[in-house]
């Protein structure tokens, strides 16, 4: 009617009104259609209060799109003009507007620095209804901060007035938001006491709205107390009225909160449906923080269900989200779900990164439940780098303020926390006192997953208290609870406990199928971590013990091979699925179910003697396999002081042997390193228990090497070729360099050869025909460094490297890369192309990757590392077909020691196809290679 008579301001306020109508169905986008509409005509016809009531309303359905940058740009804008227009009631409007959106971005300080300019002017113009509202605002903000005895203060002001004034729907969301508060404390009972209440008042008014809130306040209480099943029928109600009213925002919500108590009750499938109902919800309505928000319990409930991978990927969602549109809680909690990921999978450092931020938001915003936790997690990531101090101090921390805030979960966690930490000091009374308060509160609140894990924590205390029988029980309930939950991490970890106390029980056939079940188990984790390399090495190295186990109990029964084939199966499980995939054979899922009691049928692969090699508590044990059938047994035993392990022992000697290697070699020109310091120093610096000095050497550790490792088998060895295959400090042993009885190198007897494991060896041999290159040489030599900057280095260019590659470049006839000419982009290009790769340049000692010529495309003129450094990542990620790749360069074979073996660019190049790779353990000089 008003477009018929021309009334542009009716037509206009028609508009407004449409907006407000879509807005109370939670269609936002209809809302901000109509709302532009109303805006423009108010501009039209000069209707200053109209364009500024539609800044306003334009503000709140951004807010509630989830783009807080808009909504405070509509909402200054709809302040500025309440200012010029002089109306004191719109100016505090728009700060209590203005208040809501920093609540939503979780900046609760500056939200409740707004509602208190909201409140005075309300105070000032005698406004009772706004006066409610931002008492009402300010409680909510008080409760987000954790402050729940302030926030109910100022919810009973809200209530108060909501009465006087005769505002129903008020005084229903303030009974809410009482409920809400006392919820915070722990006080469930008067919580839901105030809950019901809400839900009466909406009832009565036929507020649809109030009570879907109502329904899911409840749910929210029953959550909490542990009644999962009772607050997914609250949550299904408040879901089926918003579906009525056509309210798609509170129709997500509800779906999300649906889905994150089926994760809790451990059917994460139901749960991934539900999240993923959310997900389409938010995406449809444009909610981008709901968005977000729904990435992360999808996150949540892939990590329940041990996939670590596709459960980061939706935390990085997440926290992308989060980050766009300022949303602080979001990232602050997407920070969190990707430390607990890291942890997970074994690395400990990255996680406490994700923590520390994690922490850092939660004192931006005041958030003192979610300190809590983060000190929590932080404690649990020290526990893992075994720092016990530090653990201690944050699960401290952690238990205090969840007993401040009464956080009955938080508090939970942190009794569990601190047992853990001093379970691992050797305070097992005590660790088994704070197990069981954590046990209780996680059945109180019904958190199944954690009260599965603190049956499995009481069960490694009681087995260690000497309580084989209880632990076994505990063990049993928690392997009960993981299955239930669909868990793969925990059923593999649940099964290693029970092995243990089976195995010290004396009950060893049943450990023996614990130990199988539980490495089968690791395996599948592991394989669904697909194309993740380092995640594979970190979260195989994390759970050791379960392979270490396995092999170790089948040797005491002797089963000789079967050990053999247990011990084999551990070892360069990532590199193993890199050859895989290299050679087009990657493995099933159904073979890893099958292929672990036989690696292959026999080990008629090997060309010659093969001596596999493991590391006990003090022997080390040899199988060696002669003439690819037979396999024979030998140990050898040494004295290992109390204080150090048998590993420790191993270390200080191989690092003596590299100083005696220098001292032989009378290393004095210039060397290939692209370190500053000397080899032995920086391993020293590295491992400072373990030096030389703490074990009692010979005139030469390259004798006393040879005596350890080599003559316990020396009978067995006979031929021209010896292969090695050697676990933890053994692999950086110099085997070439050690001498026998006559003073005779090992390397001027036979050719040795070091794999990192009998299945990789396998891989290799069987690789598809064609797949390694016949043809095409490349030669790198003498890269120019001038312009790299090394701290504590000046790198010398390397003559007699250039004069390497120049000579064999004449045997087949081509042009080496050298000097300016040798740069990463150039190197990396013809990587793949070519059937030898030989390169002679400066290696660096920790990981051997190499320094070449700066990239001339850098965009600074001091070349980063990223510009000369050729590293793992850049190998691992080239497609190389090279039969045979020589790194002339200092430390080429070296990298960190994992389960995995050494993880360097060695390793790189074999997991990126090379056939073979010839590699330096040490410091090269430069005149010498040549």
């Amino acid at each position: 009617m008003a477009k018929e008579v021309g009334d542009k301001a009716g037509e206009g306020m028609g508009y407004c009104n449409l907006g407000n109508a879509y807005g109370g169905l939670g269609d936002f986008r209809k809302t901000t259609e109509y709302q532009e509409r109303a805006l423009k005509f108010a501009k039209e016809v000069g209707d200053k209060r109209g364009e500024g009531r539609a800044y306003g309303n334009l503000g709140v359905a951004y807010q509630r799109l989830g783009d807080c940058k808009a909504a405070i740009d509509y909402q200054e804008r709809s302040l500025k003009i309440a200012k010029e227009l002089g109306n004191k009631a719109g100016e505090g409007s728009s700060y209590g507007n203005l208040g809501d959106v920093y609540d939503s971005l979780g900046d609760f300080k500056t939200a409740i620095d707004y509602h208190e300019r909201h409140l005075r002017i309300a105070l000032e113009v005698q406004d009772k209804v706004g006066e409610g509202k931002a008492y009402g605002s300010l409680g909510n903000a008080y409760k987000s901060l954790g402050h729940f005895k302030t926030a109910i203060d100022y919810q009973t002001r809200y209530l108060k007035i909501a009465k006087e004034v005769g505002d129903k729907s008020g005084e229903g969301n303030a009974y809410g938001n009482l409920g809400n508060a006392y919820g915070g404390l722990g006080d469930f009972k008067r919580a839901l006491d105030y809950h019901e209440r809400q839900l009466k008042v909406a009832i009565e008014v036929g507020d649809n709205a109030g009570e879907g809130g109502g329904y899911c306040n409840l749910g929210n209480v029953y959550y909490s107390l542990g009644d999962i099943k009772t607050a997914i029928a609250y949550y299904e109600r408040a879901l089926k009225i918003s579906k009525e009213v056509g309210d798609k925002e509170r129709e997500g919500g509800a779906y999300g909160n649906i889905g994150v108590a089926y994760r809790v009750l451990g059917d994460c499938k139901t749960a991934i449906e539900y999240q993923e109902h959310a997900l389409k919800i938010s995406k449809e309505v444009g909610n981008k923080a709901g968005e977000g928000s729904a990435y992360g319990n999808l996150g949540d409930a892939y990590h329940n269900l041990g996939d670590f991978k596709t459960a980061i990927d939706y935390h990085e969602r997440h926290l992308k989200i989060a980050t766009e549109v300022q949303d602080k809680v979001g990232e602050g909690k997407a920070y969190c779900n990707l430390g607990v990921a890291y942890k997970s999978l074994g690395d400990f450092k990255t996680a406490v990164d994700y923590f520390e931020r994690h922490l850092k938001i939660t004192k931006e915003v005041g958030d003192k439940s979610g300190e809590g936790n983060a000190y929590g997690n932080l404690g649990n990531a020290y526990d893992g780098l075994r720092d016990f101090k530090t653990a201690i101090a944050y699960h401290e921390r952690q238990l205090r303020i969840a007993t401040e805030v009464g956080d009955k979960a938080g508090e939970g966690g942190g009794y569990c926390n601190l047992s853990n930490a001093l379970y691992s000091l050797g305070d097992l009374v005590r660790a088994t006192g704070y197990q069981e308060r954590a046990l209780k509160i996680f059945k109180e609140v019904g958190d199944k997953r954690r009260e599965g894990r603190a049956y499995g924590n009481l069960g490694v205390a009681s087995r260690n208290l000497g309580d084989y029988k209880r632990a076994i029980e505990y063990q049993e309930r928690a392997l009960t609870i993981a299955k239930e939950l669909g868990d793969k991490a925990e059923v593999a970890n649940s099964f290693y406990g029970l092995g243990r106390s089976f195995e010290l029980q004396g009950s060893l056939p049943k450990a023996l199928d614990c130990f199988h079940s539980s490495v089968r188990m690791f395996n599948i984790v592991r394989h669904d971590l697909k194309g993740k390399d380092e995640w594979k090495i970190s979260y195989r190295n994390m759970h050791e013990a379960a392979f270490t186990s396995l092999w170790h109990l089948l040797l005491r029964q002797g089963k000789v091979v079967e050990a053999l084939f247990a011990a084999e199966q551990g070892r360069a499980q990532a590199l193993n699925d890199l050859l895989d995939l290299n050679y087009g054979l990657e493995t099933s899922y159904y073979q890893l179910h099958t292929r672990e009691e036989s690696t292959f049928d026999s080990f008629s692969f090997l060309p010659s003697i093969a001596v596999f090699m493991a590391t006990d508590e003090k022997d080390i044990v040899f199988w060696v396999v002669q003439d690819g059938k037979d396999v024979q047994l030998r140990k050898k035993a040494l004295s290992v002081n109390s204080s150090l392990n048998l590993n420790d022992v191993l270390r200080s000697l191989i690092v003596a042997a590299s100083q005696e290697i220098d001292v032989r070699a009378g290393v004095k020109c210039e060397d290939r390193s692209l370190d500053a310091l000397g080899d032995e120093q920086v391993i020293n610096e590295r491992s400072p228990h373990t030096s030389a000095k703490h074990v009692p050497l010979q005139m030469s550790v390259l004798r006393t090497l040879y005596d350890i490792i080599i003559d316990p088998i020396a009978d067995l060895i006979h031929g021209n070729e010896l292969i090695l295959v050697p676990e933890g400090p053994l692999c950086l042993a110099p085997y070439a360099a050690l001498l026998d009885s006559n003073s005779t190198y090992l390397c001027d007897v036979c050719r040795i050869r070091v794999i990192p494991s009998l299945t990789s060896l396998k891989l290799i041999t069987d690789s598809p025909a064609g797949y390694h290159s016949e043809t095409g040489v490349l030669l790198v030599g003498d890269p120019w460094v001038q312009e790299v900057v090394i701290p504590g280095k000046i790198l010398e260019q390397l003559p007699c490297a250039r004069k390497e590659v120049q000579m064999i470049g004449r045997m087949f006839n081509t042009k080496p890369l050298i000097g300016r000419e040798a740069t990463k982009d150039e190197v990396l290009r013809r990587l793949p192309t070519v059937a030898l790769i030989h390169i002679a340049a400066h290696g660096r000692m920790e990981t051997g990757e190499i320094a070449l010529a700066p990239n001339t495309t850098r965009t600074s003129k001091t070349p980063g590392n990223e510009d000369f450094l050729l590293t793992m990542k850049d190998v691992t990620s080239a497609q190389i077909r090279a039969r045979l790749v020589v790194l002339s360069c200092c430390h080429s074979g070296r990298g960190e020691i994992k389960a995995e073996g050494v993880v360097g660019i060695a390793r790189a190049f074999l997991g990126a196809g090379a056939r073979s790779v010839l590699v330096s353990l040490w410091a090269i000089d430069d005149d010498a290679t040549l």
